[in-house]
């Protein structure tokens, strides 16, 4: 037996256990839905023309605010740059000779002349007062040095109306004043707009409520037209325009100024 040929039958044979075929239906779904946006949107012309015009015109806008940025901080930063040149002076006697370059020397000198006689009129060896109305700062100067310098009030420039077409605009006059008169222990004699600021009735002009003591500090120097330099008890406010037009200071600065300014005085105001 040990040669007989052994015949198996092919349907005796074990089979694999047939697995059923999985479909994933959701990508399948996502896939048949992705396909049929895109055929849309193919076939929609217009609309993929307008995308197409919306993105060039965003590009375009994004490249422009690019360059003016660039323009604006770029370029300047790179013209500071030094270009490693240097200044080389010229004494060209062929120049000293032209006769417009000669010309324009005097003229130079003439204007730095003028100059120097306008600056010596304003500075003189007397003290005088500097009035920064945009800061609200003092510079006091003596023989054209400063001496002393500080935070003052200034006007307000607000505007007061009433309806009977009265108007006042509360601001410090620019230019150049002299000091008319220095008081000391000086009193307030409130003008019509102060009892219209608060609502009051407005008195006649002899009556005894419009005169105030100790608000204007212990000294007062007087620019004319009703302005003057003086003190306050408003302390906290010094340094911003909150006046109707006079010039503030603190004790301390208005003791100083007072003693070193005379009638006739300087007072810069700009």
């Amino acid at each position: 037996m040990e040669n007989d040929n052994i015949v198996i039958n092919p349907d005796q044979l074990p089979r694999e256990t047939e697995q059923p075929a999985i479909i994933n239906t959701d990508v399948q779904v996502n896939s048949a839905e992705n396909l049929t946006f895109l055929r849309k949107l193919q076939e929609n012309k217009r609309l993929f023309s307008l995308i197409r015009t919306l993105f060039f015109i965003f590009v375009s806008a994004l490249a422009l605010l690019l360059i003016f940025l660039f323009i604006i901080s770029v370029v300047p930063a790179l013209q500071e740059i030094p270009s490693g040149g240097r200044t080389h002076l010229v004494n060209s006697e062929e120049l000293r000779q032209s006769a417009s370059y000669r010309k324009q020397i005097t003229l130079m000198k003439k204007d730095i002349d003028r100059l120097n006689i306008k600056y010596n009129n304003y500075t003189t060896g007397q003290s005088y007062l500097v009035i920064n109305t945009t800061d609200n700062l003092f510079y006091l100067y003596k023989n054209k040095k400063l001496i002393r310098s500080g935070h003052c009030s200034t006007g307000s420039y607000m505007m007061l109306k009433t309806e009977e077409g009265r108007s006042w605009v509360f601001k410090t006059p620019k230019g150049k004043r002299t000091i008319q008169g220095k008081t000391t222990h000086p009193y307030w004699h409130r003008s019509d707009w102060s009892y219209i600021e608060e609502g009051s009735p407005v008195p006649p002009k002899d009556d005894p409520s419009r005169y105030e003591y100790g608000v204007l500090g212990d000294y007062a120097m007087s620019l004319g037209d009703g302005y003057m330099v003086h003190g306050t008890i408003y302390k906290r406010f010094l340094g911003m325009p909150v006046t109707h037009g006079c010039v503030r200071l603190n004790d301390e600065d208005l003791d100083i100024v007072f003693h070193s300014l005379n009638i006739g005085s300087k007072v810069y105001i700009f």
